[in-house]
């Protein structure tokens, strides 16, 4: 880009990214000064909620903690729900690996970048980017991770707010560097009006996590309301050291429910262990906002 043209598109970027800096800030502020705030100690740290609802934030943090007791590796957890304004985080700035989850990220890019080409997805983008999110297919992920490039990944990172997610080098998409106060942050922004995504593109991106294969719809679905729709994606991941990732983030809408999570773990020494870790968390999550 040249003169003018840059200028103008830099000073759209910024009011765009002023816009959903203003969103977002409203997002992380819904809980009023009314609201109650509790916290229980886990393995060196804390499961922090606030909640409007009263008993909520004591029973929720004690839950919580208790799931999460004991259990071998590291964790973090983000959840939110907009009718009690509750909130609940447990290391939510701590950076894992993030595995498969990454896939939602490079979704909302791919729908960023043409929205702001004005133009649909193509035919192969759709047939891509169905396979990513709903089979979880690495080479579909690798073939849009190089198209976005760099450039394109951290801007939309920008915009949506997500200012603590490293995007993993070259064309290491699973090892990006995730928060799960970040991914929460992506689960709220496919869940509200904002500036960032437009309605069809996020009715698109919740369409697709709703549609996941069945053997991948473990993780922080377990113990959702059967009234609910819910919008999921996992990732796993072995390595050499520190065991197996294991991460879950969702949604859930529809029928009075209005709230969604992020549950980050490592230093599992099976992926079936961190999947219990997981879904342990999710259920009293479920059980307590649900009551």
């Amino acid at each position: 880009m040249h003169g003018s043209r840059l200028s103008t598109c830099t000073r759209r970027g910024l009011a765009a990214a002023v816009a959903a800096g203003a969103l977002l800030t409203a997002l992380t502020t819904a809980t009023s000064a009314s609201a109650s705030t509790a916290s229980t100690p886990v393995g060196g740290s804390k499961v922090v909620c606030s909640s409007q609802k009263p008993g909520l934030a004591p029973a929720l943090s004690q839950d919580i903690a208790n799931a999460l007791h004991g259990r071998e590796g590291a964790s973090a957890l983000a959840i939110y729900d907009r009718h009690t304004h509750t909130r609940c985080e447990f290391k939510a700035g701590t950076h894992f690996d993030s595995a498969s989850v990454v896939k939602v990220t490079v979704l909302g890019a791919l729908l960023r970048q043409a929205q702001e080409a004005h133009r649909g997805l193509t035919p192969h983008e759709m047939k891509l980017a169905k396979a990513m999110i709903t089979k979880s297919d690495n080479a579909s992920t690798s073939a849009l991770w190089h198209q976005i490039g760099p450039a394109g990944i951290k801007r939309f990172l920008s915009l949506a707010g997500m200012r603590h997610t490293v995007p993993g080098a070259g064309g290491a998409w699973g090892l990006t560097q995730i928060t799960a106060g970040d991914q929460l942050q992506l689960m709220q922004l496919l869940t509200t009006d904002n500036t960032v995504l437009t309605a069809a593109s996020r009715g698109y991106a919740l369409d697709l996590m709703h549609r996941v294969a069945p053997d991948q719809r473990w993780g922080v679905p377990a113990g959702a309301p059967a009234t609910a729709a819910v919008h999921v994606k996992n990732g796993w991941l072995p390595r050499d050291t520190g065991g197996w990732r294991v991460n879950s983030v969702g949604t859930f809408t529809g029928s009075g429910h209005d709230y969604g999570m992020a549950v980050l773990s490592t230093g599992n020494h099976t992926m079936d262990y961190g999947v219990d870790t997981v879904e342990g968390t999710a259920r009293v999550v479920h059980r307590d906002l649900t009551r």
